[in-house]
């Protein structure tokens, strides 16, 4: 019996063990199924975050190469139109020294014109070449002449001073002076 009891218990073993391998086998699709289900639910989100990104990106790259295109196709019409600036340039200097020729020949009228009006005038101080000796300063003289004028006539008559103006100044023999100025 030991034998029969041994046998028995390994094939219970084996059975138990082909029935969990089976059971395995069975259930682990659909174990994997649930895994992939539940990766798939929990990734979607962020793969159509990415994918949104990825077309945005695509579209802001899309419109700078069309700048880019755009920025080409300028510099090269530049490039073409520089005979045009150069003939702009040569025409502004062509103006310029045209009206700097005006300008010096309205000059030239105007004095030609001031030189006919004046031409007697300075043709006859021409021909009168006076030099003047540097003559002194009068000042001086003129003020000692008034003072010795105003001492000879006297107080009181020759200012017009009232004998009261004359009695209230301390010296009544100095004359005053007017500070009126003539023109």
């Amino acid at each position: 019996m030991s034998r029969g009891n041994e046998l028995v218990f390994k094939a219970k073993k084996t059975s138990e063990k082909i029935s969990e391998n089976i059971h395995i086998f069975a259930n682990d699709p659909s174990l994997a199924f649930f895994r992939v289900q539940e990766h798939v639910r929990k990734v979607t989100p962020a793969i159509f975050e990415k994918r949104d990104e990825v077309f945005q990106l695509q579209n802001n790259l899309q419109g700078h190469c069309y700048d880019m295109e755009y920025g080409i196709q300028a510099l090269r019409t530049i490039e073409k139109s520089e005979s045009i600036f150069e003939n702009i340039q040569e025409m502004i200097k062509a103006s310029i020294f045209l009206k700097q020729q005006l300008k010096y020949e309205e000059s030239r009228k105007k004095v030609k014109k001031d030189s006919t009006k004046s031409s007697v005038y300075k043709r006859f101080s021409a021909h009168l070449a006076l030099d003047l000796p540097d003559l002194p300063d009068f000042g001086g003289v003129m003020r000692e002449t008034s003072q010795r004028m105003e001492n000879m006539i006297g107080p009181g008559t020759a200012t017009g001073r009232t004998e009261a103006q004359a009695a209230t100044s301390s010296n009544p023999g100095e004359l005053q002076r007017s500070y009126t100025t003539l023109h």
